[in-house]
């Protein structure tokens, strides 16, 4: 059988804020017309109206989704400059509240409100989406069985909201406390077949839950559009760098189950009331409190796992090219996360005499700063 080719589509949303209040904004429409006119369907407006999401094109390799996502991130932040405003790509906005936001006139994003009722206000959350491609309709479900084992390290190495209304919740993404009350949504469920995921979906389309499976928001799906498999468990990365290590372990991962399959082998499978726990661990603690190693049935030290999986997949990385940006997660523990760098602005602009607020506009600051840096 031939090898897939595993490309590449990265999704990111951003929230724009107000360059000197530091407060979030309503995208102009003016912004969203620049930005089309300039990158076309590769951006739209997301369900508030002070986000905006763009989506980067089918990419051969990470060499590819890195010149697409640094031209569409360069066009968003050039745009937005223009009226007084800047791009940030973290979870969460670290003092907004949601009360005082409102989504975006569009059919979508009404039906959404509607269905959803007071739930979907509180959506003042951006992630960053990974599809990588497969063919094969039953390859797609058997990797997704199998990849939902790693989907707690990916959350853990992008965690990026540590704040909510303009308070530490003590974790490291609180982002997803606020997207698991949308109904299916969370870990896949196991199936055993394409088919069976088809008549899974019907069933609820032919009720009129849902209009097609892109109301289907689990962690990790067979995406509704493309044939491939979506990651969509990580925070969205301030750092384009970041965004990108993610996208190629993703990859990378996803090869690594072809390549045991080739060998007659495949991950082991546990049940999600366990994957559930990882998945809370990272979370609350990002890569600061460790996860379960099932096969040891210990906790183990996330520097310890890191090096396991960077190890894991360095076949997979030689051949899809992207080793330097998988060997760029080692410094993770050093760097820390999002998370960890967000809380380290605020202890020093408080340590510094800033009054609590000016710490979070402080977070802000360098939310736009890392968000440039690499344009």
């Amino acid at each position: 059988m031939k090898a897939p080719d595993f490309t590449l589509g990265i999704e990111e949303e951003y929230l724009l804020v107000d360059r000197e209040s530091l407060a979030l904004a309503v995208a102009p429409e003016g912004l969203m017309a620049a930005c089309r006119a300039e990158i076309a369907d590769q951006v739209s407006p997301e369900f508030l109206q002070c986000q905006i999401e763009v989506g980067s094109r089918v990419c051969a390799d990470i060499g590819a989704a890195r010149d697409d996502l640094r031209r569409l991130r360069g066009c968003v932040a050039r745009h937005a400059a223009r009226f007084g405003l800047a791009p940030i790509a973290a979870a969460c906005h670290p003092f907004a509240d949601w009360k005082q936001q409102h989504h975006t006139d569009k059919a979508r994003y009404n039906e959404l409100r509607r269905d959803l009722g007071g739930v979907a206000r509180r959506m003042l959350i951006c992630g960053m989406h990974v599809h990588v491609g497969i063919p094969s309709e039953d390859m797609r479900i058997d990797f997704v069985n199998q990849l939902t084992y790693f989907l707690p390290h990916l959350l853990a190495m992008s965690a990026s909201s540590p704040f909510w209304q303009g308070e530490d919740t003590g974790l490291a993404s609180y982002r997803l406390t606020v997207f698991d009350n949308l109904p299916r949504t969370g870990l896949p469920p196991r199936l055993n077949s394409w088919a069976e995921y088809q008549r899974t979906v019907r069933a609820l389309v032919e009720m009129k839950l849902i209009e097609d499976s892109t109301k289907i928001w689990w962690d990790l799906r067979p995406s509704a559009r493309f044939p491939t498999i979506e990651n969509r468990i990580c925070d969205a990365s301030p750092r384009l760098e970041t965004t990108l290590s993610l996208a190629a372990m993703t990859q990378c991962l996803t090869r690594m189950l072809w390549r045991l399959q080739r060998r007659n082998q495949r991950w082991r499978l546990y049940d999600n009331f366990l994957i559930s726990e990882n998945r809370w661990r990272a979370q609350r603690y990002g890569i600061r409190g460790g996860l379960i190693d099932f096969g040891r049935l210990e906790v183990v030290d996330f520097p310890v796992l890191l090096d396991e999986l960077i190890e894991l997949v360095a076949e997979d990385a030689e051949a899809l090219g992207c080793r330097a940006e998988i060997e760029a997660l080692r410094s993770l523990p050093e760097t820390g996360t999002s998370a960890d760098r967000q809380r380290a602005v605020r202890a020093d602009a408080i340590e510094a005499d800033d009054t609590p607020e000016e710490a979070l506009r402080a977070v802000v600051r360098s939310l736009i700063e890392e968000f440039e840096a690499d344009l």
